[in-house]
C-alpha cells in the first residue's frame, strides 16, 4: 500500500516494520496541521495494511517534536483570527456550538486515530518532546526514550490547558498526582524522570533509541499473530475505562471462544508442540472475528 507522498513526516516501510518519522528539522519538528493530517493518514491506512506488523514513531534531527508551530504569534491558537486556523473557526466563543466539529484540537484528532490503530505504535523518542510533541506519545504502546531527551507538558505556561486526550491518557499512565504536577508547573523536565514515572518504558544511549525500538518491533512482528495484536491492543485501552473486571471477562471470553476455533491458533499450538516458527495465517484486514468491534454494540449483556 503507497504512503505519501507527504511534506511533513517520512514513512520507510520495510520487513513489517513502518517507521514514520516526523520531518520539520529545522523547525525541531514542530507540529502544524499539515503534520496532522499527515500522521492520521499514514494511521488509518496501516489498519488495512497487513504488510505492515507494528509502527514506530520518531523525529528528524535533534527533537522528536518541540510543540506547535508558534510561528503565529500570539494568535497561533486563535481560530477566530488566525488565518493559518480559519478551517477551525466556528465562531465567536460566546455564541460557538460547542459540539460543532471545528471546534476539536488537531492533537485529539491524533491521538484517538492512534489509539484505534490495530498495530503496536512504538516511540522512539530522541531528544526533545514538549506540549503536542509529549502528549502525542501518550497513545503510543511502549515509549524508549534517549537518555538526553527532555519533556514538558508546558501549556499553562502558554495560557491553555493540556489537549490530545492528555487529561485522559497521563493519569492512566502515571497517575493523577503527578499528572497534576506536571500540568501544573508546566516544567521541563528529563528523561529519568519520565522513566522513574513510568512515562516511558526504557532509556537508552543517546542515538541508541530508534534501533532499540526496531528491535522491540522485530520481536513482536516475528512472533506474534497479527489478529491478535490488533485484539489484544484494543482490549488493554478500552480496558482502562471499564467499571468492573466482568466487563473484560465478557470481552476476554469472546476472545478465547473465537480465536479459539481459529487457523491461527492451530497453527500457534502445533508450532509449539512442533518446536518451530509459527506461520500465521489470518490478516488484520480480513480476520478480525466477528464480535469486533465490540465497544459499538448497542446492546451489549
Amino acid at each position: 500500500m503507497p504512503y505519501g507522498p507527504y511534506e511533513q513526516i517520512a514513512v520507510d516501510c520495510k520487513d513489517g516494520i513502518l517507521t514514520l518519522t516526523l520531518h520539520r528539522p529545522e523547525k525541531l519538528n514542530a507540529f502544524t496541521g499539515k503534520m496532522m493530517w499527515e500522521m492520521i493518514d499514514v494511521f488509518t491506512r496501516v489498519n488495512k495494511d497487513d504488510a505492515v506488523g507494528a509502527v514506530i514513531v520518531t523525529g528528524a534531527g535533534r527533537a522528536f517534536c518541540a510543540g506547535a508551530d508558534l510561528s503565529g504569534g500570539a494568535s497561533t491558537f486563535d481560530a477566530t483570527t488566525n488565518p493559518a486556523r480559519k478551517e477551525r473557526d466556528a465562531g465567536p466563543v460566546e455564541s460557538v456550538n460547542w459540539s460543532d466539529e471545528r471546534v476539536r484540537d488537531g492533537g485529539g484528532r491524533l491521538t484517538l486515530t492512534i489509539f484505534e490503530c490495530l498495530k503496536p505504535v512504538i516511540a522512539a523518542v530522541n531528544g526533545a518532546a514538549v506540549g503536542v510533541g509529549v502528549t502525542m506519545l501518550l497513545p503510543m504502546d511502549i515509549r524508549i526514550a534517549s537518555r538526553d531527551a527532555r519533556f514538558g507538558f508546558v501549556f499553562a505556561r502558554r495560557g491553555i490547558v493540556p489537549e490530545a486526550a492528555s487529561s485522559w491518557f497521563l493519569p492512566r499512565i502515571v497517575g493523577i498526582s503527578k499528572a497534576l504536577e506536571w500540568c501544573y508547573s508546566g516544567r521541563v523536565f528529563d528523561a529519568g524522570e519520565a522513566h522513574e514515572a513510568r512515562l516511558v518504558n526504557e532509556l537508552t544511549e543517546p542515538g541508541a533509541e530508534l534501533a532499540r525500538a526496531h528491535a522491540v518491533a522485530r520481536e513482536i512482528v516475528d512472533n506474534a499473530a497479527p489478529v491478535s495484536l490488533a485484539l489484544i491492543r484494543q482490549m488493554m485501552w478500552r480496558g482502562l475505562g471499564m467499571d468492573h473486571p466482568m466487563e473484560a471477562h465478557k470481552v476476554d471470553s469472546r476472545g478465547i471462544y473465537a480465536r479459539g476455533a481459529s487457523a491461527d491458533v492451530r497453527e500457534g499450538v502445533s508450532a509449539f508442540l512442533e518446536k518451530r516458527k509459527a506461520s500465521f495465517p489470518m490478516k488484520v484486514s480480513d480476520g478480525m472475528p466477528p464480535y469486533f468491534p465490540w465497544w459499538q454494540e448497542r446492546n451489549y449483556s
